[in-house]
This record gives structure tokens, sequence and C-alpha cells, in this order.
């Protein structure tokens, strides 16, 4: 792969990293990692103003106990569990977060949380309406699990994607937290061309919820968002173009898409994918209040976050350490399929964390 390579506020409600919550996390061990769970006050409110109905965060801590932390965040479908291992081959980052692997668990301790809102948490009080939650309300409730575990510094922040933005927010709001920030494919507002491909998701999905048809409107509103994923040039080299025997019938590329809209219409309710598709456009960070340096990494194929965005990121930001930007065959999702490119960033940009 060929690369081009140039070497807010205080929030009170989650930091003062001197006085450490007195209410600690509950614990529950399973297999070598530990979810931690932690109550959201009572007065917790979002930017919106609204309150989340779910009662607590919970986040997963991988690896080493007592070594230097990494926060790690993905897209709007990922969670706490990113290590294989842990999760019977289902962790959503498996090629980057492993023991000997780029984010190596023998030397770091991993932390990654479910985003809210957490259908997990709704129970019976699952709300039929989606919540308006930002980049930065996932930052203050991610300081939360912070101040609960006493952690008083971050070795790295990696957010790819969604979790990039949410990356940047915590640095806007922390400045001083973390002591890194690896970005991959995310920028610092959302480009319009993605803020469109996603309102036409989120209308197919309140559509198919007013038809009383939930389910099949979350996987159609999958099916578009997996165009947009990906690369012309990668479904050219997959899919063929032959016609179906009559009109209605499905093309390859139309078989596919079913599929994978099919196989995630469970995996979400509709409230979550509103409220979450919401906050990818809500997105809106200033890239010259992030003081903490930061690794960047983008894609010149990604149609969801253009190359020419994460340049502006990159020439704004004023404490920017490295950017690289390469080509790949499968535009946004390239931080899940680039393993070896990505991984190489990630044990540069961890070379020097001592334990």
């Amino acid at each position: 792969m060929t690369l081009a390579e140039t070497d807010l506020l205080e929030d009170p409600d989650c930091r003062p990293a001197t006085a450490p919550s007195p209410v600690r996390p509950a614990v529950r061990e399973r297999g070598g990692a530990r979810d931690i769970v932690v109550p959201i006050p009572a007065d917790f409110r979002l930017a919106s103003g609204e309150k989340l109905r779910q009662p607590d965060i919970v986040g997963r801590l991988h690896g080493r106990a007592g070594a230097p932390l990494v926060v790690v965040a993905g897209g709007i479908s990922a969670g706490r569990f990113v290590h294989r291992t842990e999760t019977n081959g289902l962790g959503w980052w498996s090629g980057a977060v492993s023991v000997r692997g780029p984010i190596d668990l023998s030397r770091f301790q991993v932390l990654a949380v479910d985003f809210a809102p957490n259908a997990e948490r709704w129970g019976a009080e699952r709300p039929e309406t989606p919540v308006t939650i930002t980049t930065h309300d996932q930052a203050r409730l991610l300081a939360l699990v912070l101040n609960h575990l006493e952690i008083q510094r971050v070795a790295a922040f990696v957010g790819c994607s969604y979790g990039g933005m949410i990356a940047l927010a915590f640095a806007e709001l922390y400045p001083d937290w973390a002591d890194q920030l690896i970005v991959v494919s995310a920028a610092h507002r959302a480009h319009p061309q993605a803020t469109a491909w996603r309102g036409i998701q989120r209308r197919i999905l309140q559509f198919a919820v007013a038809a009383g048809r939930p389910e099949e409107g979350v996987a159609l509103a999958r099916e578009l968002a997996m165009t947009t994923y990906r690369t012309a040039e990668e479904f050219d080299s997959r899919f063929e173009s032959a016609a179906p025997a009559a009109v209605g019938g499905a093309y390859p590329v139309c078989q596919y898409l079913t599929a994978r809209g099919q196989a995630y219409r469970t995996h979400t309710t509709p409230a979550r994918w509103l409220s979450m598709s919401d906050s990818l456009d809500r997105h809106s960070v200033t890239p010259e209040a992030v003081k903490t340096p930061v690794t960047l990494v983008g894609f010149t194929s990604d149609r969801l976050v253009p190359i020419d965005d994460i340049r502006e990121l990159a020439a704004r930001l004023p404490t920017l350490w490295r950017f690289v930007e390469a080509p790949s065959l499968y535009g946004h999702d390239a931080f899940l399929k680039e393993d070896a490119f990505v991984g190489d960033i990630l044990r540069a940009a961890f070379k020097d964390i001592k334990a």
C-alpha cells in the first residue's frame, strides 16, 4: 500500500481528577476480562436537556490489570467487546486488540464502553422515541467510567469512525486527561453528503415503524448503509451484473445487501438507530480546541468521511503528531479491514509508552 505521510469547558459532572467519585463501580468477573457497571447520576442531563432512560453505563476492561490504560472506541455498532477471545470470536476489533497485537493486551489494559442509548440497559422502560445525544455526551459518559475507576491518566484514546469523533470531543472537553489520540476515519464534523445518506436511512426506518414493521425498517436502513461503507471498486470486483429472470427479482449485489440487512434487523432497536445516526450528524468539534497530541489516519476512498475533511482537521489541529492518508479498496470500513496498515500506525504510536 502506498501512502502520503506528514510527520471546553471543564464539565462539573465528570472530572475532578483529584477527587474520585465515592460511588464504587459494580464489577463482574468473566473470562479474563471484567465488566464495569457505573450508575449514571440522577442529575445527569444530555446537552439537549434530556435524561437517559438507562440506569448505568457499562464498560469492559481487557488485558493486564494495572498496565497503562488505552481507551478504544469504534463505529456506532461497536461496543465493549473488542477482543475475540472474550466473546467467542465476536470481538469487533480483534485484528488490533489482542495479546502481542498492535494494542497488546500483555502490555496494556484496554477499556471500551457500550455507547448510549444502550438497549440492553433499558429493560422494561425501553423508550419508544429516540434520544438526542451528542459525541460530547458520549465523552461525558466515558468520563463517568474513568472517574469511577479512579483513572488519572489515559495513555492513549484510539477512536475509529464514531469512536474517533468521541475521541476528539473527549479531548476538547478534557484536554489533560489523555496523553495522545489516535483518530482513524473521523473528522471534526459530519459531511453533508454523509448526512444526506443517513437522513434517507432514518426516514426509511421512521416510515417502517409507522407501518408497524420496525424490523424490516432496520434491515432496509442497514442495506442502504452498507452501500456507503465500501467502495464502487470493491462492489465491481465482488458482484456480477447478471440480471434476474424477471422484473422484481434480485440482482447478485441485492442478494448480498438483503442478507446483511436481515442479519442486522434484530441487532438494534429503531429508537437506538435513530439516536446514533442523528448523533453522527450532530457531531461538531473545534479542531483548534484539541490540545492533546493527535495521530490522524484517513483513507482516500472513504465517502462517509472524505479525505478533504480529514486534511482540513490535520491543518487546524495545534498538536498534530502525525497524519497518514492511504488508498484502500474498503472505503470507510478500511480501519476494520486493513489490519497490517493500521497495526503499523498503532505500534508506532505506542512504542514509547512505558509500563
